[in-house]
């Protein structure tokens, strides 16, 4: 019998992670630059705080280095977690409004929140399991002990 602390095919959950972390981190980099540097179309920093007031600065910030420490394997938890609360935040400011589905024919007015919903679900094993052996936070000492 295994014990609880022993997972079973370890390297397949390793894996899984690291795939987890390297997609929903690189799509969060993405939405991050374009708020931080109106990379790939976005409207840039200042365009991101006049919207949305100083919050804007929280979650740009949130988004490009959350979205970095999640490739990279470096505070993986912190990060998830960090995305996490922008995402329900999201939802609650802006998206929760117009329903389940982000684009259909009859939701013209905006976005749902199934985006924010798939994203919660793929950070939420990273911040339970951590980030696995695949991280670059696994060889840094401070790091190690945080995630």
């Amino acid at each position: 019998m295994e014990s609880e602390t022993n997972i079973h095919g370890r390297s397949a959950f390793d894996a899984a992670i690291l795939i987890a972390r390297v997609i929903v981190g690189s799509i969060f980099i993405t939405h991050g630059a374009q708020k931080l540097f109106g990379a790939f179309g976005g409207p840039g920093l200042s365009a991101v705080v006049q919207m949305m007031g100083p919050l804007g600065y929280l979650v740009t910030v949130g988004e490009f280095f959350g979205g970095l420490g999640l490739v990279g394997g470096f505070l993986s938890r912190f990060s998830a977690a960090s995305i996490i609360i922008i995402m329900l935040g999201a939802v609650a400011t802006v998206h929760g409004k117009f329903g389940f589905f982000m684009n259909w024919a009859g939701n013209q007015a905006g976005e749902g929140f199934e985006y924010h919903l798939l994203a919660i679900a793929t950070l939420l094993p990273i911040v339970i399991a951590g980030p696995g052996r695949f991280a670059v936070g696994r060889l840094l000492k401070l790091a190690a002990v945080l995630e």
